[in-house]
């Protein structure tokens, strides 16, 4: 009897808890301050309110980050972090959504663009 009840809890909880989110192949354009332009496909994992992480299918994104996110912090505003395969995690810093071009999120000196 224990063991039904522990396996029907399970199966609540599996219920309630999000499903992780799937990649998707997208095209990703990626400036990184003073460096060259990053154009190519990459895996776009989308989050909770509008957050998201992407990887570069072949290379580097700028400054040599292996993973992008971008957390959505309020309507329009977000934290931008790259990740480098040695574990580095810099802060990008803060963007605002592009008025322009609604792909894109831009920051004092980087943009992170996902088609």
């Amino acid at each position: 009897m224990k063991h039904a009840s522990f396996l029907l809890l399970a199966g609540f909880a599996a219920f309630l808890l999000p499903a992780a989110a799937e990649a998707r192949t997208a095209r990703c354009v990626v400036q990184g301050a003073g460096a060259p332009i990053w154009r190519g496909p990459c895996d776009f994992v989308p989050d909770r309110g509008g957050s998201f992480g992407i990887q570069p299918l072949r290379g580097l994104f700028p400054g040599g980050a292996s993973d992008i996110s971008v957390a959505v912090t309020a309507p329009g505003v977000a934290d931008v972090r790259g990740l480098t395969r040695d574990g580095v995690n810099s802060r990008w810093g803060e963007a605002r959504r592009s008025r322009r071009d609604k792909a894109c999120w831009v920051g004092q000196d980087f943009s992170v663009c996902v088609y």
